[in-house]
């Protein structure tokens, strides 16, 4: 697999709400990467998006050339609002607690990428939540286990996750069904998002 390339994105109005994005991101050689993510990447939506289980949004080429058919426009990089585009990647491949080496920078999947209204608007359909969902192509959050800098044309490695097998594909559709009670067991048993946790430790009575 090769980093493709490497997004960042500045506060920008966003035409679904009043306030401004980071949804828009634009290419960059290289950047720095700490627990919080990539440096100079703004998270405006500070409730949704950001912080350290969710520092990183990683797209894979395979998806992203999927959707340029799909909705009959170019995707450059960026256009998901995606930090990093791998090469040879498939998101219903990965796997939660999956790692990703990238040089020095270690990155473990956490979650699937859930659509929002910045996104529906960017695309331009009513249908774009929906057809998200559908299409199971989300790319995925991760957390920063080591940070460095990653550079445009690296190589990455995949190291899959050594225990319970929960995909983000798996995530995603618990998320949209509701979760129950068999898989938030599960999700407790590996390292996914600390919402995920603190969701299943609610219901479970484990609090």
């Amino acid at each position: 697999m090769e980093l493709l390339s490497i997004q960042i994105g500045k506060a920008e109005p966003t035409p679904a709400k009043s306030g401004l994005t980071g949804h828009f991101k634009k290419p960059v050689p290289q950047a720095a990467v700490s627990d919080l993510g990539l440096a100079g990447d703004v998270i405006c939506d500070t409730k949704h998006h950001g912080g350290v289980d969710q520092a990183v949004y990683i797209f894979g080429e395979e998806d992203r050339l999927w959707w340029e058919i799909k909705l009959g426009r170019p995707t450059p990089p960026g256009f998901f609002g995606e930090n990093l585009l791998i090469s040879d990647l498939c998101s219903a491949e990965l796997v939660i607690g999956d790692i990703f080496a990238i040089g020095d920078v270690l990155l473990q999947i956490t979650s699937p990428r859930i659509p929002c209204a910045t996104y529906a608007a960017h695309i331009g359909s009513g249908k774009a939540i929906k057809d998200f969902y559908a299409a199971e192509r989300p790319g995925a959050y991760a957390r920063v286990l080591r940070g460095g800098t990653v550079k445009a044309g690296m190589q990455v490695l995949h190291q899959p996750f050594d225990g319970p097998k929960i995909t983000i594909i798996d995530n995603m559709r618990a998320y949209v069904a509701g979760f129950s009670d068999d898989f938030l067991r599960k999700a407790l048993q590996v390292p996914a998002h600390y919402k995920l946790h603190d969701e299943a430790k609610q219901r479970l009575n484990l609090a």
